[in-house]
């Protein structure tokens, strides 16, 4: 490492010591970071107040369009590359201005601001001098420069963030080095995160780094180094397996491994793979939590044929990253070539700086479910009972809001605006998909179908013509979840339209709950492909009054206007009269 001695070095061993931990009794929890990458510099300030605090909330995020990788330029002298006197002026000027965001503008404490570095200061001969000439724009800020296994633990946890319980191959693909480690959040390991930096592996391919190495005009140069980079992946996952028997163990499998993938570079795998994805347009435009089987992912020479010939945008994608599609798509490949079978690859919004964050917290937050922060009225739960007691008895439930962890998220968005018109809450239902919760961590691409189509039944499903394909588009991402999903949405939101009808306010429901009772049984057909659900409600003859009950029956009837492979799920409802 090159000129680092007067120089913050994070390293494993002395990060607890030197990483600023979250407190819950500061009187402020707003944090800002600035990542100094290899592709750009990231700046972002996060709201950590409890008990929101696992959500890791952002206010502002920029990014400078400074490629540090790209700035190094070889010594004169034959020694490490050093950064431009240019480079080192705007790289300081840029820092000093999201300080005075950070501090003046937002109020973020000035030790809770924290600005860290990777793989090209850690190569750079004078990096001292730019960390020197950052000190004098704006005296007391520190810079961290990141060990390559903090690195791996940064982006492995900013990563994970996003999510309750993964488990499986995390990868990270920056401008100048990837990283490979595996995490399984699953088990009994307190410290898997620390265990799995420890051997995880850093590789010097970063997209800016290996997009040079395949323009090189020496053939054999450019041959030797990619062969490095798969030699390289292969010895990675078989360290992990060795380290890891259920990894070693999932790889045997004939299912294959889930990967989850963060950095600029694989997100932009990820976008071009959004663009050429079956369901089109692709209903939800951001890449974090967008999920892809192993078969799709694996489409390298299509995405490659795309990136060249399609001209127009591609969201997601800027020019530098088009350009650098070749590099992304052989470290696609070298992970191809390495891994034996893959089921599925998620793409996370999280990188190094929600890895930052995430490493402050204490275990018991870190490891929390985050939506159980988004669903924090405890209050609903007995709406939830209500509802999902209109399931089968012996149904399980993991293709619909309640088995996806959602219930309370729905129930609230039952008695929500109800003096609007129905068709403009059938059709908010699902924008609510694209706008609600940008970025929540928590919240996978189907399960924001699964709730959008659960709410927009709520209202009838009746969407004009404008919204129809977005409808469908919905529909089809949620019959990733389960074939079932789209009519348990149907027949969720029927219920609960029921219910709001019965109880017009969620504190009639409060009170009502207890006296009505819904009970249902499934009939399966002998090919076990169309079944027919029978639902019968028990309603004290008090809440009935003025009611027509076929109104009731009616609210089942956007089952006659399903699509054709739905055709075979039906529902059959009787009304009982309680005294």
């Amino acid at each position: 490492m090159a000129s680092t001695e007067s120089v913050n070095l994070v390293t494993l061993d002395n990060l607890d010591k030197v990483w600023p931990r979250w407190d819950p009794a500061d009187s402020n929890h707003l944090y800002a970071l600035v990542d100094m990458g290899s592709n750009g510099i990231r700046f972002s300030i996060s709201d950590l107040s409890p008990p929101q605090t696992r959500l890791l909330k952002c206010l502002y995020q920029e990014r400078a369009a400074i490629s540090l990788f790209d700035a190094l330029s070889e010594s004169s002298s034959g020694g490490p590359p050093l950064f431009p006197n240019e480079t080192i002026a705007l790289v300081s000027q840029t820092l000093a201005r999201f300080h005075a965001i950070a501090v003046n503008d937002y109020g973020v404490p000035p030790d809770h601001v924290t600005v860290f570095a990777t793989e090209a200061m850690r190569k750079a001969g004078n990096a001292a001098v730019l960390l020197q000439t950052i000190e004098t724009e704006v005296p007391g800020l520190a810079i961290k420069i990141l060990d390559p296994q903090v690195e791996t633990l940064f982006g492995s946890l900013g990563a994970r963030s996003a999510f309750a319980r993964p488990k499986g191959l995390f990868l990270d693909l920056g401008g100048g080095s990837v990283q490979m480690t595996y995490l399984d959040t699953t088990g009994q390991d307190a410290d898997y995160h620390i265990h799995a930096a420890q051997v995880g592996k850093s590789l010097p391919f970063g997209a800016a780094r290996l997009i040079k190495i395949l323009e090189h005009d020496d053939a054999d140069f450019k041959t030797n180094e990619v062969s490095k980079l798969n030699q390289g992946m292969k010895l990675a996952f078989s360290r992990l397996c060795e380290t890891f028997p259920t990894l070693a163990a999932e790889s045997k499998d004939t299912q294959g491994i889930d990967i989850y993938l963060c950095g600029g570079g694989f997100r932009g795998y990820g976008s071009m793979l959004m663009h050429n994805d079956p369901i089109s347009p692709y209903p939800i435009p951001a890449i974090g939590s967008y999920k892809v089987t192993g078969e799709f992912f694996a489409k390298t020479s299509h995405m490659l044929e795309v990136n060249t010939k399609f001209k127009k945008k591609i969201v997601g994608m800027s020019k530098r990253r088009r350009a650098q599609f070749p590099a992304i798509v052989t470290v696609v490949e070298a992970l191809l070539s390495a891994v034996p079978r893959i089921r599925s690859v998620t793409f996370c919004a999280g990188g190094n700086r929600e890895g930052a964050l995430m490493v402050r917290l204490p275990q018991e937050i870190r490891e929390s479910d985050p939506l159980d922060c988004l669903q924090a009225d405890a209050s609903l739960q007995s709406i939830v009972d209500i509802l999902s007691s209109a399931l089968p008895a012996d149904y399980s439930s993991p293709k619909t809001v309640f088995g996806l962890g959602l219930g309370r998220l729905f129930a609230s968005k039952v008695w929500s605006d109800t003096g609007v018109d129905a068709l403009d809450h059938a059709s908010a239902a699902l924008h609510s998909a694209i706008t609600e919760y940008p970025d929540c961590p928590g919240l996978s691409h189907a399960a924001r179908a699964v709730v959008a189509l659960t709410i927009c039944a709520r209202w009838g499903s009746g969407v004009t013509p404008a919204d129809e394909q977005l409808l469908n588009n919905l529909r089809a991402l949620a019959d990733t979840v389960n074939p079932d999903a789209v009519f348990w949405a149907g027949y969720i939101g029927a219920v609960a339209a029921i219910l709001a009808k019965l109880a017009p306010t969620v504190q009639d429901a409060h009170q009502l709950g207890a006296k009505v009772q819904f009970r249902s049984t499934v009939e399966q057909s002998d090919d076990n492909q169309c079944f027919r659900v029978h639902l019968n409600l028990h309603i004290p003859e008090k809440a009935l009054r003025g009611i027509d009950t076929g109104n009731l029956i009616s609210q089942f009837e956007q089952f006659d206007t399903q699509r054709e492979q739905d055709f075979g799920k039906k529902v059959n409802i009787d009304i009982t009269t309680l005294p």
